[in-house]
């Protein structure tokens, strides 16, 4: 990276009043003489992260900070921060300390030979309830966007400016960046980059992680409805097929038909599957309403 080029840097923050001082003071420290910005979004805390950020925006020229109007979400959070910056070379990281800001010159650096430079957290300090889903949906990824990286779901990653500022009407909108940025055909080198136990809890709930996976499917899975459909039809089909042999050889051995167990199983395995494909079609029309509505990802209260 050129010395002279402006460093765009997007945290997101979400009550993390404890934490930004320390974030602002590292990065300052890692970056040194380095031309950069630093751009904090509050998505909605409610614990006073704002009063840090408006302090620090006082004491630090190059810091900006935007407060969002409640809590959006990650994602448009980090698309209101990408919006605003005027850098030749950003990155996002989240707030929380996780990541390490003494990376930064190691993501930067790689962009001399990529577009994105692809954080990859070692020695992950997380749960394995929470690292046991993030490779199912790290697996539906790299299948779908044919980009073989290990760790899509890292927020620690640096972009050339012109592989990601087209992308920012579709960004916020589709919850994975970079895999977003990745399947336009942005070239990438993965770096690896430090990872600390959160200072508070986990905002991926189970509920949450199986959300995320459905977005998967349908915001990178051409066609899944088709696929899925054939799939669930093929296995619908040799489920019945298997029942209907099972039930003819019970009834001549035992002169007695089970119909009632094997009706009650057949509908609940229906009543399944349906459930599944109503779900991704309940996503498919929850997008066209978004999109036909017009809404905006998010609401600024104040920006400094």
């Amino acid at each position: 990276m050129a010395e002279g080029a402006l460093l765009s840097v997007v945290v997101t923050v979400l009550n993390e009043a404890a934490s930004v001082r320390e974030l602002h003071r590292r990065v300052v420290e890692t970056l040194g003489d380095r031309d950069f910005e630093l751009i904090f979004v509050d998505d909605g805390s409610t614990d006073g992260t704002f009063g840090e950020l408006r302090a620090l925006c006082a004491d630090d020229s190059r810091v900006r900070a935007v407060r969002l109007k409640r809590n959006f979400g990650q994602h448009p959070a980090m698309h209101a921060g990408l919006v605003r910056t005027r850098g030749t070379q950003i990155v996002t990281m989240d707030g929380d300390l996780q990541n390490h800001p003494e990376d930064i010159p190691k993501l930067v650096e790689a962009l001399a030979r990529v577009d994105v430079a692809s954080g990859r957290r070692i020695d992950r300090a997380d749960s394995v309830g929470r690292t046991l889903p993030s490779r199912v949906i790290n697996g539906l990824l790299r299948r779908f966007t044919g980009v073989p990286i290990s760790d899509f779901g890292c927020a620690f990653n640096a972009y050339r400016r012109d592989a990601i500022e087209p992308l920012f009407p579709s960004i916020g909108k589709q919850k994975f960046t970079k895999a977003l940025v990745l399947a336009s055909g942005a070239s990438v080198e993965e770096v690896d980059v430090a990872h600390a136990a959160s200072r508070g809890g986990s905002a991926y709930s189970p509920l949450r992680l199986i959300r995320l996976a459905l977005h998967v499917v349908v915001g990178f899975w051409p066609q899944p409805i088709q696929w899925i459909g054939l799939a669930l039809g093929l296995v619908c089909s040799f489920a019945a097929a298997v029942l209907g042999i099972y039930g003819v050889a019970y009834w001549i051995h035992h002169a007695n038909f089970p119909g009632p167990l094997f009706a009650g199983t057949g509908i609940v395995f229906v009543l399944g599957v349906e459930g599944f494909i109503l779900a991704l079609i309940g996503e498919y029309l929850g997008r066209i309403q978004r999109d036909v509505e017009n809404r905006p990802l998010y609401a600024v209260r104040e920006e400094l």
